[in-house]
């Protein structure tokens, strides 16, 4: 291992900013799949180019970059590498459970209340034709239903995690120089994994990949660089430019008008658009945003423990169980803005009931494993 990374390791603390970030990511996400809900014209996919999903890869790279390298110094790469897989599984036995239910739910609402359109929205269509094989294809994780592709995703980037992990210790340049040219091949040559019954994944590893390895290099290597970067005003200024051209070409390609005018302007090729496979106008508006958030919110910025941000921070800490209770949420409550009154109140209260009960979940579960941890009673 590199010696100034493992001096880095050593004094690394928890960063608060992890847990806001997947906090935050989570709630968007979840609004994010509610269709047609005004309030999620407040998420992050609204304003530029990229939105929830871009922040949960990276900040999930920077993260695991920073618990998996503490365990490869201290324990060893063997003991990292199981770590690495026992967490796997758990995603993935999360992924089974949620996505069996999730197809079982939808398929007997949609039966019972005369809806079959959610079939072919919720991309579960096959499970009537052919349960059998649709069961089987989504155990391969090749199965599209809507809303479970960001679990496919972490699944696959945290199996990529040990080599790059690996890799990424010992000569960083080399392997973030690898990770982008597997994104250029792979959208050169249209790699993907393939899906069922046609197509290919929706969040591309491949391409997707990018993201999370930068966020195991910036943890690792990047603090130097970040605090050299932040030196430069007109960087800061450069950034944020983009920002708000990006900010336009999106508030104006949500209008038929405005977006004929981006066209005969010759803007097409920096609308946004094909976000399977991650456009580098994409990545370039994430790292723009990035590099604006960490200026504004250093690791020490004291709001971070202010008590108003724990319902966010606990999101972010019990991650795994908020986004799979997000995606039943999501929709349910695009099951009750389509079968009830669809009106701005309705949605406000869907959007927000459904925040409170993630909020709920996220503090019990942390209270039950606080509850698992304590010493047990001495009986005499």
């Amino acid at each position: 291992m590199n010696p100034s990374v493992k001096a880095y390791l050593e004094k690394r603390g928890h960063d608060l900013r992890i847990d806001l970030l997947r906090g935050f990511a989570n709630w968007f996400i979840f609004l994010d799949h509610i269709p047609n809900d005004a309030v999620n014209l407040l998420t992050l996919r609204n304003f530029g180019f990229s939105g929830a999903t871009d922040v949960f890869v990276f900040v999930a790279g920077y993260a695991a970059a920073i618990i998996y390298g503490k365990m490869a110094m201290e324990r060893s790469f063997v003991v990292m590498a199981t770590r690495i897989f026992k967490r796997v599984w758990q995603l993935y036995a999360a992924y089974v459970v949620l996505f069996v239910i999730y197809v079982d739910v939808i398929g007997n609402v949609a039966t019972q209340y005369a809806t079959t359109e959610l079939f072919d929205e919720y991309n579960v269509t096959g499970i009537v034709d052919h349960p059998t094989r649709t069961l089987m294809h989504g155990l391969l994780l090749q199965a599209k239903p809507l809303n479970l592709d960001a679990l496919q995703l972490f699944i696959a980037l945290m199996a990529f995690l040990p080599p790059a992990l690996w890799l990424m210790l010992r000569r960083p340049n080399l392997a973030l120089a690898g990770s982008i040219a597997l994104y250029f091949a792979a959208r050169h040559f249209d790699w993907s994994l393939p899906s069922f019954p046609t197509g290919s994944w929706y969040f591309n590893p491949f391409c997707w990949q990018l993201l999370f390895v930068l966020g195991t290099w910036f943890a690792l290597h990047g603090h130097q660089l970040t605090a050299t970067l932040h030196r430069l005003p007109l960087l800061r200024i450069a950034a944020l430019a983009y920002l708000g051209l990006a900010l336009a070409i999106t508030v104006a390609g949500h209008s038929p008008q405005l977006g004929s005018v981006l066209s005969d302007l010759g803007l097409d090729p920096i609308m946004p658009g094909d976000k399977e496979n991650l456009p580098p106008l994409r990545v370039v508006h994430f790292l723009a945003l990035a590099l604006v958030f960490s200026y504004l919110v250093p690791k020490d910025w004291s709001p971070l423990s202010w008590k108003i941000l724990d319902p966010v921070m606990k999101g972010g800490e019990e991650w795994l169980s908020v986004f799979c209770i997000g995606v039943f949420l999501s929709f349910a409550g695009h099951f009750l803005l389509i079968t009830g009154p669809n009106s701005l109140i309705m949605q406000v209260l869907v959007s927000v009931g459904g925040i409170l009960v993630m909020t709920g979940v996220a503090y019990y579960i942390s209270w039950s494993k606080r509850q698992d941890h304590r010493p047990g009673l001495a009986f005499h």
